[in-house]
């Protein structure tokens, strides 16, 4: 039998995968002549390279695959999710300034007036299994709203709206707690569209005065302090792959 087909990897495309940098950033530091395959400089970004076979130097600093890294951040308010925005504004990234972190990306998003558990990972592949859409990975968000809502209203958004072409429904809907003004609710969501619930009260006239994801999957945020991150334990990330359950 022929020998297995080597895959190989353009530079920079390596340099994205082993959490180094982004892939951006990595085309930059090749072209400098600061890269080396093999003890050889190499400036083409997109030069071959086999990963876990050749040897990859940074200014004599070997740059061959890191530990991955999974991390929770509570995301304050205010804070666009991307490592650069065209406008100028903070994004998350801002929370890790001065951590000693690989390159790490954001596990699905949150927008920028919404707050909460947000994940980051130099681990493509769990990235993967969390915001793959066949794994219906039940998310939970406390929801602060305008004015009251009674049963009706609930079973009104748990069955859905049809907004721009989409139905959005959620899973389940409770009532938290309920003040003179305001009430908090739980949403449940097993999909996630752009601003899904937003687009869901909004369709119904209610709106929202604070939106908080406190869980994804088996994770909770806990009492993490808000614009603070912590390490994911080993078993925290085991359980995180473990497949959701069959819809039925």
């Amino acid at each position: 039998m022929p020998p297995p087909a080597v895959t190989r990897t353009g530079l920079a495309r390596a340099l994205s995968k082993l959490g180094f940098c982004s892939r951006s950033r990595a085309a930059e530091l090749i072209r400098m002549g600061k890269v080396s395959v093999n003890r050889v400089v190499r400036k083409n970004p997109e030069f071959p390279v086999v990963l876990g076979q050749d040897i990859l130097v940074m200014d004599d600093v070997s740059i061959n695959q890191e530990r991955h890294v999974h991390v929770m951040l509570n995301k304050p308010r205010g804070l666009v999710t991307s490592a650069s925005d065209e406008l100028g504004r903070d994004t998350v990234f801002t929370c890790f300034e001065g951590a000693r972190l690989p390159h790490l990306s954001p596990v699905g998003r949150l927008d920028k007036a919404s707050e909460g558990l947000l994940l980051f990972t130099n681990d493509n592949a769990w990235a993967d299994t969390i915001t793959n859409p066949d794994t219906h990975l039940d998310k939970t968000y406390h929801v602060q709203i305008e004015g009251r809502v009674d049963e009706k209203h609930l079973a009104r958004l748990q069955r859905g709206v049809e907004d721009e072409g989409e139905h959005l429904s959620a899973k389940a809907v409770k009532i938290l707690r309920t003040g003179e003004k305001n009430t908090w609710l739980e949403f449940i969501l097993d999909e996630g569209r752009n601003r899904h619930i937003r687009r869901m009260l909004d369709a119904f006239g209610i709106e929202v005065l604070r939106l908080v994801r406190v869980k994804i999957g088996a994770l909770e945020l806990g009492n993490l302090p808000k614009g603070k991150w912590r390490e994911l334990t080993r078993n925290e990330v085991a359980r995180m792959r473990a497949p959701a359950a069959p819809r039925r």
